[in-house]
């Protein structure tokens, strides 16, 4: 009860409307996984699946209501980091995740196990953990600034890292091991997005600087982080949809709330500085939260075609027989069963 009376005392104004922008995100991104699955199923029975580098699906109007359902979410994504730390909008993420999982034993009828129940629990109480121990937004009076922390040795150590890892698994591992390797599609899809991110917060504290009456259009630094969200967008989503051709929606999206958000957290504690501003009990308890919401997130993922009452031998029988539906479901293209795609 303490924790919730400082939190209604002492939580700013800016980071409850991110707390409500990032949970209506949620809701919208959660349901676009669902509906942009069914379409790219369905443009796939017609033409050439999106995995194998087909494009039938923007002919697709189901996967464009699925794309419009995620463009209303990562507006309202964008919105929340422009009010809010990516420490406190980040892992709300996970939110998406249970809407994705509903949505999915409702429309594709994929089972939700009992345990896939106390997983979306258990990320509901890591990201109340988190909410109610989130610092408070960084005070930035101009882009000018943000370009400054943009450019400190950390992170611009960081950005080529990431750069180099993303092109070496575009160029080398892609070809080679995408169809049959989860990590390599969702790698290129996080390491992207937590560049993306940054800049997308940095995009929307100066677009909320310009609405207030401080117009930070004139500045260069404002057209080089649009310039930077537009190319980090595509790449994501391009990843993406390929990820989600091939692979399970309810693997894709765990795996890829996992390494998004830890990423994120990363470069967001490397370039704003979130950490100087808490207490090391804060940070833990943070650090606890995230951990509750990864724990979740495992067992959505592990027990997705498990279903309840059967015997273990039952439940991994009816598991191998959903994967053999998939297998045949699209143009007779065998998609290859999620227990081979692990890498070792």
């Amino acid at each position: 009860m303490s924790a919730v009376r400082r939190w209604s005392e002492g939580m700013s104004s800016d980071n409850v409307k991110g707390l409500v922008l990032a949970i209506s995100s949620s809701l919208f991104i959660g349901a676009s996984f669902i509906v942009k699955k069914k379409g790219l199923k369905k443009a796939g029975a017609s033409g050439v699946r999106a995995g194998v580098g087909g494009y039938s699906y923007l002919l697709e109007p189901l996967w464009w209501a699925g794309m419009i359902a995620m463009v209303v979410g990562e507006i309202a994504n964008f919105a929340a980091y422009a009010f809010a730390p990516a420490i406190l909008v980040t892992p709300l993420g996970a939110l998406s995740i249970i809407i994705s999982a509903v949505l999915a034993h409702i429309i594709l009828r994929e089972r939700l196990h009992t345990f896939g129940i106390l997983g979306c629990a258990l990320c509901v109480v890591g990201s109340t953990t988190i909410v109610l121990h989130a610092p408070p937004e960084r005070q930035i009076e101009s882009v000018a600034e943000v370009w400054a922390l943009a450019t400190e040795p950390g992170f611009l150590f960081y950005t080529a890292l990431v750069v180099t890892i993303v092109v070496i698994l575009i160029f080398h591992f892609v070809p080679q091991y995408g169809q049959t390797h989860i990590m390599v599609y969702i790698g290129v899809c996080s390491l992207v997005g937590s560049i993306s991110v940054m800049s997308v917060k940095a995009l929307g504290i100066a677009l909320k600087l310009t609405f207030s009456g401080m117009n930070q259009l004139v500045y260069p630094q404002t057209w080089a982080f649009t310039l930077v969200v537009a190319s980090c967008v595509i790449t994501q989503m391009n990843y993406l949809n390929k990820a989600l051709d091939t692979f399970n929606t309810a693997v894709v999206s765990p795996i890829y709330y996992v390494m998004f958000t830890s990423l994120t957290i990363l470069a967001s504690v490397i370039m704003f500085k979130d950490w100087d501003r808490q207490t090391p009990t804060q940070i833990i308890t943070e650090m606890c939260g995230f951990v509750t919401i990864l724990s979740g997130t495992f067992l959505l993922h592990k027990t997705k075609d498990m279903v309840d009452g059967p015997s273990l031998s039952t439940s991994m029988s009816m598991r191998s027989l959903k994967h053999e539906e998939e297998d045949l479901l699209i143009e007779g293209i065998p998609l290859k069963r999620q227990d081979s795609m692990r890498i070792p």
